[in-house]
C-alpha cells in the first residue's frame, strides 16, 4: 500500500534524524534519486528539522538575534516544504497521466501530496508523543494524558491513511482527478510583499 510505504520511510527518516539530533546534518537519502521514495524522505527530513527548529525558537531563554536567524531558516524551510509538496504531485501527475477522468470525475479538496504532506507530520506528532509516554523525569499523570494523546494520534494516521489510499484509487480509477496549485506565497517574495519592496524605494 502506498500509505504503508510513505509511513515507513517517514519513520526511518525521523529514526535516522535522531541518531544525531542535529538541525545542520545533512540527510543521507537512501533512495534513487528522482524516485518518490526519495522526494518522501527529503519531504520528512525538512519537516522533521523544521519541527526541532520550532523547538529551538521557543527556548525562553534564546538571544534575539539567534532567534531571528532561526525564523529566517524557518521561513525558508516552509518554502521548501511547499516545493517538495509540489514535487511530489508533480511525479503522481506524470504517473497517472494517461488516465482519463469519467465524466463524473469531481476534483478533491486537497491533492494528494498535500495529504501527504499532513501524513509526514503525523509521523513526527506520534515519535514525540510516543517519546513524552516514556519520561522519567514526569509523574504518571503526564505520561497517561500523553498515552490518551497517542492513541488519538495513531487513530488519526489510520483515518488519514485510508483516506488518501482511497484518494489514489479513485484517481487510478477516473473517479477523481488531480489539478494543481502552484502555492504562490507572497511573504517571501520582494516583488509582493509590501514591506520588502518599501525597503527598496
Amino acid at each position: 500500500m502506498f500509505t504503508e510505504n510513505a509511513n515507513a520511510i517517514f519513520n526511518r527518516v525521523i529514526e535516522d534524524y535522531h541518531r544525531y539530533d542535529d538541525v545542520d546534518r545533512e540527510p543521507v537519502n537512501p533512495f534513487a534519486t528522482g524516485s518518490l521514495d526519495h522526494l518522501l524522505y527529503m519531504k520528512n527530513w525538512v519537516d522533521t528539522v523544521q519541527w526541532h527548529l520550532e523547538d529551538i525558537i521557543r527556548d525562553p531563554q534564546i538571544d534575539p538575534v539567534k532567534a531571528l536567524e532561526i525564523k529566517r531558516r524557518i521561513d525558508r524551510s516552509n518554502q521548501v516544504r511547499t516545493d517538495m509538496v509540489e514535487y511530489i504531485d508533480s511525479w503522481l501527475l506524470d504517473k497517472y497521466r494517461d488516465v482519463t477522468p469519467l465524466p463524473t470525475a469531481r476534483l478533491n479538496t486537497e491533492t494528494p501530496a498535500w495529504a501527504i504532506d499532513r501524513l509526514s507530520i503525523l509521523a513526527l506528532k506520534i515519535y514525540h508523543m510516543r517519546c513524552e509516554t516514556e519520561r522519567t523525569d514526569v509523574d504518571e499523570a503526564h505520561r497517561a494524558a500523553c498515552r490518551k494523546k497517542l492513541d488519538v494520534l495513531l487513530s488519526q494516521q489510520v483515518d488519514l491513511s485510508r483516506a488518501i489510499e482511497e484518494l489514489i484509487e479513485d484517481i487510478e480509477a477516473g473517479r477523481k482527478y488531480m489539478k494543481t496549485y502552484k502555492q504562490m506565497k507572497m511573504y517571501n517574495d520582494p516583488s509582493l510583499n509590501p514591506v520588502l519592496y518599501a525597503a527598496k524605494k
